[in-house]
């Protein structure tokens, strides 16, 4: 089971100490389950263009996890029963 659940809603926020964190919007109390926290180089560097580099690199890990799921069921056996019809 992935603890990305398809009926969840989740936000990108950045986070007190900022670090731009991926919460569930149902539970704001919980561990965010992706933080990403730049080097003070990297914020230099990217300015207010950190929060958006930071979505894609969110997006990318979710397309990442959906694509080991599909590959997981896809190399899942299949189940062979003796039953006839």
């Amino acid at each position: 089971m992935s603890v990305f659940e398809e009926s969840a809603f989740y936000e990108i926020v950045e986070m007190e100490n900022g670090d731009i964190a991926l919460l569930k919007s149902s539970n704001k109390d919980e561990e965010p389950l992706v933080r990403i926290r730049f080097s003070t180089e990297s914020n230099e560097y990217l300015g207010a263009a950190r929060f958006e580099v930071a979505r894609v690199m969110i997006e990318a890990g979710l397309d990442a996890v959906a694509d080991l799921e599909e590959q997981t069921e896809a190399e899942a056996p299949i189940a062979i029963s003796n039953l006839l019809h």
